[in-house]
């Protein structure tokens, strides 16, 4: 009965290490929870096509959620075929913008010049200016110049003058008109000939002298 124990013993002893690790079936022995979780996170966040949508961060946005793909990107809606986005009419940029933020869905203008260019020649924000004697112009808030030319009535002479600063010509010897080639005052007649006396005509001053002929000086001599 001794000797029967004893032989227990030895196999006990021995079988174990004729066990090998091969033999050992992994399938056998679930793995624990955090490794399971682990595993299933690595799947989604690997391949995620179809299952969800990433941002430029690496976040994973699910199926039908609205998310920004990147801090100047505008909102998009997670599908199974990629972010769909908005594609909002995004204000014009003014064309004198000095300063564009691109911190949004739109680019936002944060800074315009702050006065005006004519000719050359800058011009602050509501400054009135006159190119020439002729002209008004003042710089608008929209960096924009707006001018208003002068008009000049029609001068009541043949012979205008324009002086110096001024806009419209002026009439120094006063109304006139042509009779041929001869200037001659408005409001009297004038014989311009041995048989022609002419005037103006009455506030028509560029029209031509209206003549009239008279019995010649040369006939009443014969």
């Amino acid at each position: 009965m001794a000797l029967h124990i004893h032989e227990a013993w030895i196999l006990l002893f021995v079988l174990p290490g004729l066990v090998t690790p091969a033999a050992i079936n992994h399938e056998d022995y679930p793995a624990d929870e955090g490794d399971q979780t682990s595993s299933n996170d690595n799947l989604i966040f690997d391949d995620y096509r179809g299952k969800g949508c990433v941002d430029d961060s690496g976040f994973v946005y699910k199926l039908g959620e609205r998310f920004f793909p990147g801090h100047s990107n505008c909102p998009c809606v997670c599908t199974e075929d990629g972010p769909v986005c908005d594609q909002p009419e995004c204000p014009k940029i003014h064309p004198k913008c000095t300063k564009v933020e691109h911190n949004g869905c739109c680019p936002e203008c944060k800074e315009v010049k702050n006065f005006c260019e004519y000719n050359g020649k800058n011009y602050k924000i509501l400054e009135e200016f006159k190119p020439s004697p002729c002209e008004w112009c003042r710089c608008e808030p929209s960096n924009e110049v707006h001018c208003v030319v002068a008009d000049c009535a029609v001068p009541e002479c043949v012979n205008p003058v324009y002086e110096p600063e001024q806009c419209c010509p002026v009439c120094k010897n006063g109304p006139n008109c042509f009779a041929g080639t001869t200037i001659i005052p408005a409001g009297i007649e004038v014989k311009v000939d041995d048989c022609n006396i002419c005037h103006c005509h009455n506030g028509d001053w560029w029209k031509p002298a209206q003549c009239s002929k008279r019995e010649c000086q040369g006939k009443q001599a014969l």
